[in-house]
């Protein structure tokens, strides 16, 4: 039995055509996927942390609908972290794209990095949301590494806190900041990200 998303989420995620994930993507969500059931099996704690450059656009999307898919798929005694190999700020095109999904997504300050409480189930714990370093103390450790971007991967040769590394690397939608095109390629990038996170945690068997 699944778990109930807010309706809106709920809708969305219901939208997302999960067979038209590309083959080879699919081969690669499949090995995580394969590791994550490892540590279910054995009844452990998952910590999974999406690393980008900025944890500003990429790993933040993925934290959110990994934990999204998480909780639909009752995976239980799993956490989505995020981290960049530097902090910046949780940028409000990606966050317009969670909240145009159906997300309850509040600013809770005003600071130049903001914290951001974004809502998905009412049976679930909002997650906080602003750019850190992959290795912050609000990111548990030891956790699964999954690298979102090639610059994080080249710059992040060695991560002490990682139990395992994987990639899987997403294109940058902030080439369309400021173009007519910056709304599709957000949404774009998010429903991608969104599916493969939804196939990454149907594979998981409890």
């Amino acid at each position: 039995m699944t778990n109930r998303l807010v309706p809106e989420v709920q809708a969305f995620v219901g939208g997302l055509e999960l067979s038209a994930i590309p083959q080879e993507r699919k081969q690669i969500l499949s090995k995580l996927a394969a590791f994550v059931q490892i540590k279910v099996d054995r009844k452990e704690k998952v910590n999974l942390n999406f690393i980008c450059t900025h944890n500003s656009r990429r790993s933040q999307l993925c934290q959110v609908w990994a934990q999204v898919a998480a909780y639909y798929f009752g995976v239980e005694n799993l956490k989505t972290f995020s981290g960049g190999t530097e902090a910046t700020a949780f940028h409000p095109n990606a966050v317009h794209a969670l909240a145009s999904s159906g997300l309850d997504i509040t600013k809770e300050d005003k600071a130049d990095n903001p914290v951001y409480t974004v809502r998905y189930a009412q049976g679930a714990d909002p997650l906080r949301g602003f750019s850190k370093v992959y290795d912050d103390p609000s990111n548990t450790s030891p956790f699964i590494a999954v690298m979102t971007c090639s610059d994080a991967e080249t710059n992040c040769p060695f991560i002490r806190e990682a139990e395992a590394r994987f990639s899987l690397k997403y294109e940058d939608p902030k080439k369309s900041d400021g173009s007519p095109l910056q709304e599709s390629v957000y949404a774009e990038r998010s429903r991608q990200i969104a599916s493969e996170m939804m196939f990454l945690f149907s594979q998981i068997k409890q």
